[in-house]
């Protein structure tokens, strides 16, 4: 495997670890939801800019402009997709979100044949297919409780999220940073009629500094940076970590002992991705 894919494959999995603290932090933040989204969404853009000044030094107009529409699309898909995955949660069961979020690598790849030719292997499509049965081994019988409405909207944010992939995918060489940190604004400004930004105390001001920095900040550009060195899908596939992940930050810091079900899932769905990057194939990813 080349070494960029690696490096790619790194990235992403350190993607998937910030992003499944999001469970942790819920927990740990006594605010409510819109206010909470809100200063993740300011405090995830700062630090992204932040980086963008750091890494362009007197360039940052040029970077911003070199997105193009691509990154304003991107940007618009990432924040359209948070809002649809909270009001999924809030319509549907918790389960029915998880299941239907685990499809996204197949989503994917459909998507990534359309727009840039890629074509997955047989190996990582049946890797997806093993983190799926994980997932849903860990959902269990809930999977039954969900809604029409939120399952859409679920749906919504899987679709939305795989053409973010998939863009970032066909820009490989240009920096994609300045598109997910508008994206992260954007979320803080479309949940800001609902918020109370100023009904907070200076600790939890400074939990929801570190929610929006290390989990939402960090899980953005993160990703940007990895997405590019592997294929769509298999960037799609290693974000399913993310579940097992949360399952486990929450059992060491708040002492809920995870089912059998979700334990036997959980490790299912790491097998998945592990033997997708461990098993040898004859060729790499291309883009036709």
């Amino acid at each position: 495997m080349r070494k960029e894919i690696w490096l790619g494959t790194v990235l992403l999995a350190a993607s998937a670890a910030a992003y499944s603290t999001a469970g942790f932090f819920t927990r740990l933040i006594h605010v409510d939801a819109m206010t909470m989204l809100f200063w993740r969404g300011i405090f995830a853009g700062l630090f992204l800019a932040g980086m963008v000044m750091w890494r362009e030094r007197g360039h940052v107009a040029k970077s911003v402009r070199a997105i193009g529409r691509d990154g304003l699309l991107i940007a618009l898909c990432s924040a359209l997709a948070t809002v649809c995955f909270l009001n999924a949660f809030r319509l549907s069961s918790v389960a029915d979100v998880m299941v239907i979020d685990a499809t996204m690598p197949f989503l994917t790849a459909g998507i990534a044949w359309l727009l840039i030719g890629e074509r997955e292997d047989r190996i990582t499509l049946l890797a997806t297919l093993a983190a799926v049965v994980g997932v849903a081994v860990m959902a269990g019988p809930a999977i039954a409780s969900g809604r029409l409405l939120g399952n859409l909207l679920a749906l919504g944010m899987a679709l939305l999220m795989s053409v973010v992939l998939v863009l970032i995918r066909r820009n490989p060489g240009v920096s994609m940073l300045p598109a997910v940190g508008l994206s992260a604004f954007l979320c803080a400004l479309i949940v800001l009629p609902y918020a109370r930004p100023f009904a907070v105390d200076r600790v939890e001001m400074l939990e929801l500094f570190l929610f929006g920095t290390t989990q939402f900040g960090m899980g953005l550009l993160l990703l940007a940076r990895g997405t590019p060195l592997v294929s769509a899908t298999r960037g799609a596939l290693i974000g399913t970590l993310q579940t097992p992940l949360a399952t486990l930050w929450v059992w060491l810091a708040f002492a809920e002992t995870p089912a059998v079900a979700t334990l036997a899932g959980g490790a299912i769905v790491l097998a998945a991705v592990v033997g997708d990057i461990a098993l040898p194939r004859r060729k790499e990813h291309v883009i036709t």
